[in-house]
């Protein structure tokens, strides 16, 4: 878990700073929040997928997960508004450097025909996003053990300001990007 805020104080500040000659070291971006959301709609009609997101989410990042509630009403969906409709996680600090450690180097790899990820789910302000079709590929979940496979979102959010100083950043902590 300290190896990648570790990696972060000795290889890649320094090499960050260099590449866009920063003045001050406040201004070299850094990962500041990892959030795993993990969305359900048939979770409306069944509270037992909540608790199996749940017990997922814990499993996998290692904190306890909050429920998301639905904001508004949609009649097409059938959801009124407070209905549980998924759930998610923010990880900071040495969890988050643990959890972005086993998703690089222990999950994505396992992920059939991988190639990397892909470079372009930068949002224009320096945050990445990401999307997972299953939950399985971390080594943390049991495939006996699940009764569904969902997939889920991860959001890494920097303090980058531009998306090539979070792409640079990214990379040298060994995001698997595509060429």
């Amino acid at each position: 878990m300290a190896r990648m805020k570790d990696l972060y104080v000795k290889d890649v500040a320094p090499a960050l700073m260099k590449k866009f000659s920063y003045k001050s070291v406040m201004q070299i971006p850094k990962l500041e929040k990892i959030v795993v959301n993990v969305g359900c709609g048939e979770a409306r009609d069944n509270q037992k997928m909540i608790d199996a997101i749940m017990t997922d989410l814990k499993a996998i990042t290692g904190q306890k997960p909050v429920v998301c509630k639905a904001k508004k009403s949609v009649a097409n969906f059938k959801l009124r508004e407070g209905m549980n409709i998924g759930a998610k996680v923010t990880l900071r600090g040495d969890r988050m450097y643990e959890f972005l450690d086993r998703l690089f180097n222990v999950a994505l790899p396992r992920v059939r025909d991988f190639r990397g990820i892909n470079p372009n789910g930068f949002d224009g302000r320096g945050n990445y996003n990401m999307g997972l079709r299953e939950q399985l590929i971390f080594p943390e979940i049991e495939y006996d053990k699940i009764d569904k496979v969902r997939g889920m979102d991860i959001c890494f959010v920097t303090t980058a300001n531009t998306d090539e100083e979070a792409r640079e950043l990214l990379t040298l902590m060994g995001a698997p990007f595509t060429k």
